[in-house]
């Protein structure tokens, strides 16, 4: 029989309490001949000294949500981290073997590997397996060389060099957000609530992504090194 769990939860947005009924369908219950749509929210801002990071934690298949803490923020060396969207499946595996590569390549260098060596390993991978992978990647960190940087790789392979980055499902929401508020040389508290507004924005929009229980991840990168800003569960 079909396991069914339901609640009500009251969700405020522009001042108007709406209610939601949310609904968890157990795994035997989903149609697998229907295609399988990702609902994710991924966002990266470059400030005065470092890169901040933000992700929503939501994994889906088709219209159901069935992972509420997935960790989209992936490290792949000491201060550089990257972004997932697509399929978890393919950009884990892209994810780690850029990882293993900048593990090599820094003991080569006897330093830390630039930022965009990383972006420029992942693109190999999603240029080349175009056809075979959905997976797209912003990466964002610090070097010594070049400072703060934030590369955005959409599906396709091509890399975007860029100051502010977003993608996922929901972040089609918010694109009129960002235009209006970012600026460049953001200091470190106003980059952190650009961030953590532009992901709850998407995740009050974004019915794919909406739970009752939020689980946002903020992470920033700078020359002090690496912190997570906030990370909870409900």
């Amino acid at each position: 029989q079909m396991c069914i769990r339901d609640r009500v939860s009251t969700q405020s947005t522009w001042g108007i309490k709406k209610q939601k009924k949310i609904i968890i369908l157990e795994m035997d219950q989903i149609d697998t001949n229907q295609p399988i749509s990702t609902g994710t929210t991924i966002m990266a801002v470059v400030y005065d000294n470092g890169v901040l990071i933000g992700a929503d934690s939501r994994t889906s298949s088709g219209s159901v949500v069935v992972d509420r803490f997935a960790d989209k923020i992936d490290y792949l060396h000491e201060r550089i981290f990257c972004l997932r969207t697509g399929s978890a499946a393919d950009t884990q595996f892209v994810a780690r073997v850029v990882r293993y590569y900048l593990s090599m390549h820094a003991v080569e260098l006897g330093d830390l590997p630039q930022v965009k060596t990383a972006a420029t390993v992942a693109r190999k991978y999603l240029y080349d397996y175009k056809d075979h992978l959905q997976a797209g990647m912003i990466i964002g960190g610090w070097d010594p060389q070049n400072g703060p940087q934030i590369f955005e790789i959409p599906l396709g392979g091509t890399v975007l060099p860029t100051k502010v980055a977003l993608s996922g499902s929901g972040s089609t929401y918010i694109y009129g957000y960002v235009d209006a508020n970012f600026r460049e040389n953001f200091t470190y508290e106003e980059a952190r609530q650009f961030v953590l507004n532009g992901v709850n924005l998407a995740l009050s929009r974004d019915c794919l992504l909406y739970t009752s229980d939020a689980a946002d991840d903020l992470l920033c990168v700078d020359l002090g090194g690496r912190r997570i800003i906030k990370k909870k569960k409900h």
